[in-house]
């Protein structure tokens, strides 16, 4: 139509916005306006910017925000949008309709978030994707999932209306302000943070955030801080006196714990049959459930990279990996100096340095050794960065999400530089029953006589493809007899074409002579054609078919047991098939005709996810065939 859409609201609703405090906000800003305005019309302009300077009206949305969210566990479960839309606007560049006030704002509350994940080590998953890089952290029992893009440039386009997206900005950010406040206070840190500005513009981003405590001693989730250690300000006054309530407090535990709980830890104490080892839980039988396996506690899982040092060379994305590693225990990162600020070194040759991860073809270089004691041509040479270093382990950046969202540390020499990385596939996607699975092996997912029916098949797709082009080359040696003119007419040889049979005539005797010889090709070309056409029938029919050519050569032979053997492997797969379909008939003659109805869309989805899974081996039956 062509009257513009009207929205319609109840009446309930418009009595209750009236009450908003924020609509007396909008009047005072709006009653301001009109005094600048008026001001500016009077030529008092000095007046007009002590208006808009000390009479300015600020609109808090607090109360918005406890109105929204009663409890804090109502806030971490909305945190999803908000955190992938302030990761956006934290990289996105400074316009008229983005200011660079909202997006230093963004990149501080982001920084603020992360250091919670890096202290507590909540983050579980990542997964990178075209879209940008997805991560998942479990904070009080809720799981939260977010999206960052990757560092490249932002091109703003003209069609986003940013206004829209400021004012949830906005709302957003007073948002994970609030949970920042609770999720900071409830592990004994102060908010905000120290934030060093002059780190923040040489690239420290996480390094520029400086934690501390809140009279408290420091706990063991605690010193994992980015920054290196959390700085307390205070302590307790009188350690001696703390450590005789310590006591004290310990006895009165004891005396309240049941004698029977004392007795059976006594007992496998002495016994030594309590292991720290993780139950698994076995699949029982063919179609039963399949239970998820125990991982092993936070604690273990945040102490994954605690070992190693790491040095991120200039191609890697340093920030991701950097936020990775930290949240899994990493305290030694190292990369170059022209990535940024805040590594705990700069020398790519650093002998403690355990891993590097690099993102470049390797360059076949000599291993060259790390002494520090090392002569001054020696040194000329290691500042080139082309050598690999002895002792050091090279891998690619998917090793370390790989590693990640298994929980454990891979095989480095299947990441290594150059090599074929395995696929990277998302951790939040199980592989369901009779699906392709990449990560098994094809004779783990293969049906029956599978493998052996696909490989006949392209020995039959081969033979049908030499035999035409055999044909095709035969039909190319063929000259016409006749010319064609332009419209469409046979025409018989010039002059000069028979001229050229009266030279080549030589009597009678020399066509007797060559007729035979014609009539042997004939005889042949026909055999070849029928025997083709009894193996076809032989084979449509299911029979086999081990007849040779005219001439006995063995690969006739060959070839007719091979397509015996196909046509004994299709027949049995047919009779099956026919077996199973005859059963599934009477089983179905049993059922109401709704069920029924429900039943064939069933199966009609589950024969579409088989022939999807059979074309998935297929392909990757090729592959590992070219492959060799």
């Amino acid at each position: 139509t062509s009257t513009p859409s009207t929205t319609f609201y109840y009446t309930k609703d418009i009595q209750y916005l009236l009450h908003e405090p924020i609509l007396n906000k909008f009047r005072d800003h709006k009653a301001l306006a009109k005094k600048i305005a008026r001001s500016l019309g009077r030529g008092e302009v000095g007046d007009a910017a002590r208006l808009e300077k000390t009479a300015k009206t600020r609109i808090t949305l607090d109360h918005i925000i406890k109105q929204r969210y009663p409890t804090f566990v109502d806030a971490l479960r909305d945190l999803d949008d908000a955190l992938s839309l302030l990761f956006l606007f934290a990289n996105l560049p400074s316009t008229s309709t983005v200011p660079p006030k909202t997006i230093a704002l963004c990149q501080r509350l982001c920084l603020e978030f992360e250091h919670y994940l890096i202290t507590t080590h909540s983050l579980r998953k990542s997964f990178i994707s075209i879209k940008g890089i997805y991560y998942q952290s479990t904070i009080q029992g809720q799981d939260i999932l977010w999206l960052v893009p990757h560092k490249f440039v932002q091109r703003v386009t003209g069609d986003v209306d940013f206004r829209i997206m400021g004012t949830f900005v906005e709302f957003y950010t007073t948002l994970l302000g609030f949970v920042n406040y609770r999720l900071y206070t409830s592990i004994g840190l102060v908010y905000p943070p120290r934030f060093n500005a002059k780190s923040d513009e040489r690239g420290g981003e996480l390094s520029a955030i400086t934690l501390d405590g809140i009279n408290v001693t420091r706990t063991a989730d605690a010193t994992h801080a980015t920054s290196g250690d959390i700085v307390q300000n205070e302590t307790w006054g009188n350690d001696d006196v703390n450590s005789d309530f310590q006591k004290q407090a310990d006895q009165i535990v004891e005396s309240l714990k049941p004698a029977e709980e004392t007795q059976s830890a006594d007992q496998f104490m002495e016994d030594g049959t309590a292991t720290d080892a993780i139950d698994k839980f076995e699949v029982q039988g063919e179609g039963a459930d399949v239970l998820d396996q125990p991982r092993i506690s936070d604690a273990e899982t945040g102490q994954l990279f605690a070992p190693y040092s790491f040095f991120l060379s200039r191609e890697t994305p340093r920030q991701p990996l950097e936020f990775l590693l930290r949240s899994f225990g990493c305290k030694r990162i190292s990369w170059d100096e022209v990535l940024g600020d805040g590594a705990f070194t700069n020398d790519e040759y650093d002998p403690s340095i355990t891993h590097q991860v690099v993102d470049r073809p390797p360059i076949a270089q000599p291993d060259r050794a790390t002494e520090p004691d090392q002569n001054q041509e020696n040194e000329v040479s290691r500042s080139t960065g082309r050598g690999r270093m002895l002792g050091r382990v090279y891998i690619q950046p998917q090793w370390v999400w790989d590693c990640v969202n298994q929980v454990k540390l891979l095989r480095p020499d299947q990441y290594a530089p150059g090599a074929t990385l395995p696929p990277h596939l998302s951790p939040w996607v199980k592989p369901t029953k009779a699906a392709y699975d990449p990560t098994l092996s094809l004779a783990e997912q293969e049906e029956e006589n599978e493998a052996e029916q696909a490989v006949l098949d392209e020995e039959e797709q081969e033979e049908l493809d030499q035999l035409a082009a055999a044909t095709a080359d035969g039909e190319a040696q063929v000259e016409p007899e006749y010319d064609i003119d332009d419209h469409g007419m046979d025409i018989a040889g010039g002059d000069s074409e028979a001229s050229s049979v009266a030279d080549e005539f030589d009597g009678f005797a020399s066509d007797d002579a060559e007729a035979p010889a014609d009539a042997n090709e004939d005889e042949e070309a026909g055999d070849t054609h029928s025997q083709h056409q009894k193996e076809l029938e032989a084979e449509a029919a299911g029979l086999p078919f081990t007849g040779t050519a005219a001439n006995g050569t063995a690969n006739g032979s060959w070839a007719g047991n091979a397509r015996s053997k196909g046509g004994e492997l299709r027949k049995k797969a047919a009779k099956k098939r026919k077996e199973e379909e005859e059963e599934l008939e009477r089983r179905k003659m049993m059922m109401s005709k709704k069920k029924r109805k429900l039943f064939e869309k069933m199966a009609y989805s589950n024969q579409q996810k088989d022939d999807e899974a059979a074309k998935l081996r297929s392909k990757r039956r090729k592959l590992e065939k070219v492959k060799g």
